[in-house]
């Protein structure tokens, strides 16, 4: 067997209601070891988060290996064909190997855009060894991206899985020491436990392999949370890094209209008064250089919402979120500046003591008791709850790549409105 140094790229063999494409990628690397080869790195790389036809998380693997890569690749695809959940109507598998990383342009477009499968296709020729799809074979996409990612940030996810005879079954995981072992790691870990929710965000809800999963920022730290908990045996468990955590799926908006389907971080100022619309989702107007978009906080980010309602028009803001439907969902905002919010009122009639009401337009104001006529309203001054920094949705409503505030941010200044990723990285921090 020869020693190349390779790469080997893994997506889309999961549906809705079962399989996961980590666990393949977990059993795809113990096999590997198994026969003899050297497993270099595993990754666990998040894309675009609102493509419509992902499940679930819409991730991808890829694995550094030095061994055969022709093997590996006939072995990839009989495991695949084994294993994936080829019935599903949506599940359409790519495996990809290269002898060397591709251009990381594709991976930026994948994680921050919209590829195509065509895309993919036109891409891998010039690129890689080896590359099959199976059915339409859009995981071809995610493997492409996942060969050629680069991490400029950089997590760990620990995630642990069931012995495959209990994918169906309830899982057996002892809650209280999910929230210990966060409490003891932290601020090492992060997202195993969500306060406002009193309960665990770290176990699935459907019935795939996976049991739960320990996000840090070192192999370490999600190790030492993991030997804490307890719960059914794991079949395996394996540490991914990965690109959770970064922000890399933003994109500083610069101007003209925003796209569906892209996640941006926008400057601009708020324009009404939040209100709280059906289904308890609080929405605000956002002027962002010359356009005007609608920001929402959804039901699921739950005390998030009570910040977006403490804002005014004419704070000054940083948003994050996803575009869809003409509306930014979003995931987190930086408050640069929240003054004292004045507002005009009709004064009191001076003659019964009663609120006066509007005369007409330009008109002043007029008593309807008495009869009595004001000009100048009353200004009154509402204190503010809100201070500048930034503000986070809860644990259970984080997108897996948006960065938790538990990893640090580095303030914006006041007049900075980058327009090319490469500034979003301040000494390694990723804002």
């Amino acid at each position: 067997m020869t020693n190349i140094h390779f790469y080997i790229g893994l997506d889309d063999t999961d549906a809705p209601d079962g399989m996961c494409t980590t666990w393949l990628g977990a059993l795809l690397a113990t096999i590997i070891k198994a026969k003899g080869m050297r497993i270099i790195s595993t990754r666990l790389v998040r894309l675009n988060p609102t493509i419509p036809y992902k499940t679930r998380g819409n991730a991808a693997i890829s694995l550094s290996v030095i061994g055969d890569p022709d093997y590996t690749f006939d072995l990839t695809c009989s495991i695949v064909l084994k294993h994936a959940s080829l019935s599903c109507e949506n599940t359409h598998p790519g495996i990809v190997v290269s002898l060397k990383k591709p251009p990381s342009d594709f991976y930026w477009k994948a994680v921050s855009g919209i590829c195509t499968i065509d895309e993919a296709r036109s891409f891998l020729p010039s690129h890689v060894l080896h590359y099959q799809g199976y059915k339409l074979g859009r995981g071809l996409i995610g493997a492409a991206a996942a060969v050629c990612s680069e991490f400029p940030d950089h997590t760990w996810e620990l995630l642990a899985y069931r012995e495959p005879e209990r994918f169906l079954l309830p899982r057996e995981v002892n809650a209280d020491s999910l929230r210990l072992s966060e409490d003891i790691t932290s601020p090492h870990t992060w997202d195993t436990w969500d306060p406002d929710l009193n309960g665990p965000v770290c176990i699935p809800h459907t019935p795939d392999p996976v049991l739960f999963g320990i996000r840090g920022d070192s192999p370490y730290s999600v190790d030492h949370a993991y030997s804490m908990i307890q719960s059914e045996k794991p079949g395996m468990y394996q540490i991914w890094m990965t690109n959770q955590g970064t922000d890399a799926h933003l994109v500083f908006y610069d101007s003209g209209l925003p796209q569906n389907g892209i996640s941006y971080l926008m400057r601009g100022f708020v324009c009404t008064k939040p209100k709280t619309g059906e289904g308890g989702h609080v929405s605000f107007d956002f002027k962002t250089r010359e356009v005007v978009i609608s920001c929402m906080a959804f039901e699921p980010t739950k005390k998030f919402r009570d910040i977006v309602r403490s804002l005014r028009p004419g704070d000054e803001l940083l948003v994050a979120g996803s575009y869809l439907k003409e509306t930014l969902n979003l995931e987190k905002i930086y408050v640069f500046s929240a003054e004292p919010y004045s507002k005009e009122t009709p004064p009191l009639c001076p003659e019964c003591g009663k609120r006066m009401t509007s005369a007409g337009y330009k008109k002043g104001f007029k008593c309807k008791r008495c009869g009595a006529r004001e000009k100048i309203p009353e200004i009154t001054f509402e204190s503010r709850t809100i201070t500048p920094g930034w503000y986070e949705v809860p644990p259970g409503a984080r997108r897996h790549l948006s960065r938790p505030m538990r990893r640090g941010f580095v303030p914006p200044d006041p007049s900075y409105l980058p327009a090319h990723r490469s500034q979003l990285f301040l000494k390694g921090q990723h804002i």
